[in-house]
């Protein structure tokens, strides 16, 4: 029976991994909803900061600040990519990776050197690995993302574009669609297109009072715009990176059932077939005697 106790043996080890891809599947079900509701609550913040900004720059249409301004000539390119601290989530960071890699080859083609940011380890290991020029990095967000901590990253090629350093800076993230299809998304960042600070005419138009002035209100306004923008890209990637965690672990799940099943039967066989031999010994035996 040492087939029979090898076979065991393996049932006994699929099992072991069956019980943590399962509770891994109910984790990720778990904060996946929570990482859905962050994202959501994100988006009017988002849209309110665009609305005040777009209200500003209407008002003052004589004053175009430097994130609506299309810079060139500077030969730079700036990318910020986002994805995953940790693995075991299907394909989702594969797929934006592999989508930003095309972006990246477009661009070189252009003849555009290009400077990161990445945010999440997997990016940052992607970034490392092709020797593409990382300026900024930040890693480790955990579970709820803080827009503190990637304010600093992100300011670098902010700053750079408003000194007109850059020609343009793109974002990398993958979107939460559902939770079977995440989509990867890469879009430009700056400049801000002009369509996305345009105003409703039928709206009341707001009279504001500036403090200091107009210029330093409508550009700290784009920079919070700007940020709220990668914060909604972070928290998106967030929501779907645990939906293709979830996904991913209950395929595992079901491969480990379908497995078990398999291996069981195997046993039973090889069993059958040893004591069918042990038979057929035990009658050889009398019938000989």
């Amino acid at each position: 029976m040492a087939a029979g106790k090898e076979i065991r043996g393996k049932i006994k080890s699929v099992e072991n991994t069956k019980k943590i891809t399962k509770a891994m599947e109910m984790v990720a079900a778990s904060k996946m909803r929570k990482a859905q509701d962050r994202m959501r609550a994100a988006r009017p913040y988002a849209e309110k900061v665009r609305s005040i900004a777009a209200n500003l720059a209407q008002a003052n249409p004589e004053y175009r600040p430097p994130l609506l301004q299309k810079n060139s000539g500077t030969g730079q390119v700036g990318m910020i990519i986002v994805t995953t601290d940790k693995g075991l989530c299907g394909g989702l960071n594969t797929n934006i990776l592999r989508a930003t890699t095309a972006k990246l080859k477009e661009l070189e083609d252009q003849g555009l050197k290009t400077q990161a940011v990445g945010i999440g380890s997997k990016g940052v290991a992607f970034l490392n690995r092709i020797g593409a020029k990382v300026v900024a990095q930040v890693t480790q967000l955990g579970d709820k993302p803080h827009l503190d901590r990637l304010i600093g990253p992100v300011k670098t090629l902010l700053d750079q574009y408003a000194e007109g350093k850059l020609d343009a800076v793109y974002l990398c993230y993958t979107k939460f669609i559902n939770t079977m299809k995440q989509e990867p998304v890469v879009m430009q960042l700056l400049p801000l297109a002009a369509d996305t600070l345009d105003v409703d005419k039928s709206a009341h138009a707001w009279d504001y009072i500036y403090e200091p002035d107009a210029q330093t209100v409508i550009d700290d306004l784009l920079v919070r715009y700007v940020e709220a923008l990668v914060y909604q890209a972070v928290a998106e990637n967030m929501a779907s990176e645990q939906s293709a965690r979830m996904v991913a672990m209950k395929a595992a799940t079901d491969n480990a059932g379908n497995l078990i099943n398999e291996l069981k039967l195997e046993y039973n066989k090889t069993r059958q077939a040893a004591i069918t031999t042990e038979l057929a010994e035990i009658v050889s035996g009398a019938a000989a005697v």
